[in-house]
């Protein structure tokens, strides 16, 4: 099997005659805030040929570094047919259609499907709220002599569910950041990074339990970093090591796997890895010396990129749709029904929600400057005039005109991925108030009200104990009911799931993440 990196999530696999194009992504995505990297706009003409006419088309999931429209659009056969991973929604359906693609095989959940010349494929999904209504999946290629897990950023709560169709050979996954928590928060710097920290150790941490249970021969970084090329961004690139940033770069995390027994593939945009029952060969399209210099010269080789894009991105910035007198009017014909809808998640939210738009980005709001009142309590959206909050979201004017326009069903996909504003909140994480912003469509905040009022009156699952350091805990991380296990660690005086990070106070159980949840656990005597 041949495995060809595209850069980021995507790729190219070829065997037995046959390939499957993953997650090709080129255009910058989320308001031209993400940009591949290392940068794949200078892939051989040999390999962006291929990557137009493939055998099929895998998406893993509907966020815009994996789902490119404009790419997709203007390059990729729509004769192709496409492997549709096993949603509860036809979102990824209907958007492919609308890009013209008509030719759908739908899977089931984790049970492999033959293609053709002896390949097979199983496409395992996770349809939890919280990662979005509208899912997110991991594809397993099987040839009979090789198998590869490209799980690129699924948090699969099963870990042992990839690994259920023979011996991994490869195994491609996340390891690096894709939110925008902590940097745009409005608190104390050193709070800041600090916070920084802790979320890179429980990304590698999670990245980490995945790996050891897979248990693949090579293991390749993969859905990550991204890099900020526009100024106002650029802050959020690694480049000396000391800013504030949750986006550490490969050399990092295949240092980290060699230090835990591991064999991981430094790869770039057209790396090919070839895959036998015996061997592992890989062919950079550099050299050695220039492949590593891609991150040990990476303030010169973000320079350089940023220079050849800045006249795109001054362009892309031109389209975000000015000022309109309707921007108030709008939000409350859409989100009100929304609210009538999801009373569960309006209360679990537990407080209500700013969104103040400013002139620019960096700008502190004037008397002069729209602010929008999302009040749970009511279900009511209202003009803000003082009225107290809980949460607060500071954007510019023209970008959330931009994003109100085209109807956006998850603004985070659509607008808190770009990191493009600030946040401040009372408290600490609420999943409610995300969930709310992830479902803005009927579809969406059906499932996740049911989601939501299940949680809230359904009893937990079995109360098994698990021993984790010298603490006795409870199994199940009721955040995503992860398998603490598994991702279950001791840092200092907390108890992490490395899942999606979150902290559990030892002495009381409390969590440190998110209010009024809690978690069994004791010394071990």
């Amino acid at each position: 099997m041949r495995i060809t990196s595209l850069g980021h999530a995507g790729m190219l696999i070829a065997t037995r005659d046959i390939t499957i194009l993953c997650d090709p992504w080129f255009e910058p995505a989320f308001f031209g805030s993400w940009f591949p990297f290392p940068r794949n706009d200078q892939l051989s003409s040999d390999i962006t040929a291929a990557i137009e006419n493939p055998n099929y088309l895998y998406i893993s999931h509907i966020h815009g570094d994996h789902l490119d429209e404009a790419f997709l659009t203007n390059h990729v056969n729509k004769e192709t047919p496409v492997l549709l991973p096993d949603f509860p929604t036809r979102e990824l359906e209907r958007t492919l259609g609308k890009l013209g693609f008509r030719n759908f095989i739908r899977t089931q959940n984790g049970i492999a499907a033959p293609l053709v010349n002896g390949v097979s494929v199983a496409i395992h999904i996770e349809s939890s709220i919280s990662d979005g209504p509208g899912g997110d999946s991991a594809l397993v290629v099987i040839d009979g002599e090789t198998v590869v897990v490209n799980q690129n950023d699924c948090r699969t709560h099963d870990l042992t569910a990839l690994a259920s169709h023979g011996k991994v050979d490869a195994h491609f996954l996340q390891f690096s950041g894709a939110i925008w928590y902590p940097m745009v928060y409005d608190i104390p710097e050193e709070e800041k990074r600090a916070l920084a920290a802790a979320k890179v150790e429980s990304q590698f941490a999670r990245a980490l339990a995945y790996v050891n249970k897979v248990d693949a021969r090579v293991v390749v970084p993969s859905a990550g970093p991204p890099c900020f090329l526009d100024p106002e961004l650029f802050h959020l690139n690694m480049v000396t090591g000391e800013e504030i940033s949750i986006f550490p770069h490969q050399p990092e995390f295949v240092a980290r796997l060699t230090a835990h027994g591991h064999t991981g593939i430094l790869n770039m945009p057209g790396t090919v890895i070839d895959i036998s029952p015996g061997d592992v060969a890989i062919t950079h399209p550099v050299s050695d010396e220039a492949l590593h210099n891609t991150w040990n010269n990476i303030g010169s080789y973000l320079a350089s990129y940023q220079k050849d894009w800045m006249p795109w991105l001054a362009a892309h910035k031109a389209t975000w749709l000015a000022p309109t007198e309707k921007l108030l009017a709008n939000i409350q014909s859409w989100f009100r029904p929304l609210l009538a809808m999801c009373p569960t998640v309006s209360m679990g939210a537990g407080g209500n929600c700013l969104i103040q738009t400013v002139s620019a980005a960096g700008a502190e709001p004037t008397a002069d400057d729209l602010g929008i009142y999302i009040h749970f309590e009511y279900g009511d959206v209202q003009k803000y005039t003082n009225q107290p909050y809980r949460y607060r979201f500071i954007i510019q004017r023209e970008l959330l005109e931009t994003v109100v326009a085209a109807k956006a069903v998850d603004w985070s996909n659509a607008l808190f991925l770009s990191a493009r504003f600030r946040a401040w909140r009372d408290g600490d994480f609420n999943e409610n108030l995300y969930n709310f912003f992830k479902s803005l469509s009927v579809e969406r905040m059906s499932r996740t009200e049911i989601e939501a009022y299940r949680r809230a009156t359904e009893p937990t699952m079995s109360q098994d104990e698990v021993q984790v350091g010298d603490y006795i805990v409870e199994r199940y991380c009721p955040h995503r009911q992860a398998d603490l296990a598994t991702f279950g660690s001791i840092e200092g005086d907390e108890l992490v799931c490395s899942l999606h990070g979150w902290r559990f106070d030892l002495a009381t159980g409390n969590c440190n993440s998110s209010v009024g949840k809690s978690i069994s656990i004791r010394k071990r005597s």
